[in-house]
């Protein structure tokens, strides 16, 4: 008899219950030798995380997603030790009703989106290189295991973006406005053909841990591998741009410049090339940025691209 229920499609994994995941979570706890630890689910996140006491973190896959498992415990193994800030080192992973699971150590600290509001302007400016630094290093990680993480193809997965880019904004809600301007705009874009590297795709507040120490917030790690893929560096600046900048370019700046950018190369033609990129991304929603970063001066694709990128 299966302990964990069939999810099949993402309708039936979103319909599950907690108490359906119960049986699972404590036959994992069980198998790893962890009865005895308190657990915690966490609120945030597309995936079930628990925290198991005070130094484990367990997460689930659903069928629907299982490959993750494996793009999530490879990326973690070709991290371990690599990067200048921590990211959680894998214990356990494998698979249970065909279910994934990645038990993984905690990181310390608090997520940068809790404490963002404590952030002073000081700390934000000594913030930005240090986060520019940790996303070179990230890029810069070369293992044979990563060689299997997708798009296989770059060239083509940009390809299918570009195809469905109007109807998905579309489907977000986004005015008729800005959709008749996305096929001109990105025909004006060369977005070239970089040398993939390891990308983290939602390198965010959300994903970022930091801790107070006797001289201030520092940034102690990075976590959330599962959407991970491979493919131009310049992809990771979406989420840099819009979810840790806050569409700030003052602070989108000192985060380039930290990650090795000149301030030569921070032209129109880069930020035309971050919101081709943002209009293209996986998870993108136009609208939803719109209405939440600060509004460009004219209602524009190359404005936005300035307002947001214009570093």
């Amino acid at each position: 008899m299966a302990i964990l229920p069939a999810a099949a499609t993402e309708d039936e994994f979103d319909a599950l219950s907690e108490e359906e995941l119960e049986p699972g979570v404590a036959t994992l706890r069980a198998k790893f030798g962890l009865t005895e630890l308190p657990v915690r689910r966490y609120e945030d996140g597309s995936l079930p995380v628990y925290a198991l006491g005070d130094k484990w973190v367990l997460k689930l896959f659903p069928p629907v997603f299982a490959a993750e498992t494996a793009t999530e415990s490879s990326v973690l193994r070709a991290l371990d030790g690599r990067l200048p800030i921590d990211t959680p080192g894998l214990r356990e992973t494998g698979e249970l009703d065909g279910w994934g699971y990645v038990l993984m150590e905690q990181l310390r600290g608090h997520t940068l989106k809790t404490v963002w509001p404590d952030l002073s302007e000081a700390d934000k400016e000594w913030l930005g290189p240090r986060l520019g630094e940790a996303l070179a290093a990230l890029h810069a990680v070369r293992d044979p295991s990563l060689d299997a993480l997708e798009p296989q193809d770059w060239q083509g997965f940009l390809a299918a973006q570009r195809a469905k880019v109007v109807a998905h904004q579309r489907r977000t809600g986004l005015a008729e406005a800005w959709l008749e301007q996305i096929p001109e705009f990105l025909d004006s874009v060369d977005l070239g053909s970089p040398p993939p590297v390891l990308l983290h795709t939602e390198f965010m507040r959300d994903h970022l841990m930091m801790v107070r120490g006797r001289e201030g917030w520092q940034v102690s790690g990075l976590f959330d591998f599962e959407p991970a893929m491979r493919g131009a560096a310049e992809y990771d600046f979406v989420a840099a741009g819009i979810f840790v900048a806050g569409g700030d370019p003052a602070f989108l700046r000192r985060l380039l410049l930290g990650y090795g950018c000149s301030a030569a190369q921070l032209d129109e033609t880069f930020a035309r090339r971050c919101l081709a990129y943002a209009l293209l991304h996986k998870y993108s929603n136009l609208r939803w940025f719109l209405e939440t970063l600060p509004a460009p001066p004219a209602p524009t694709l190359p404005s936005l691209a300035l307002t947001w990128w214009g570093a």
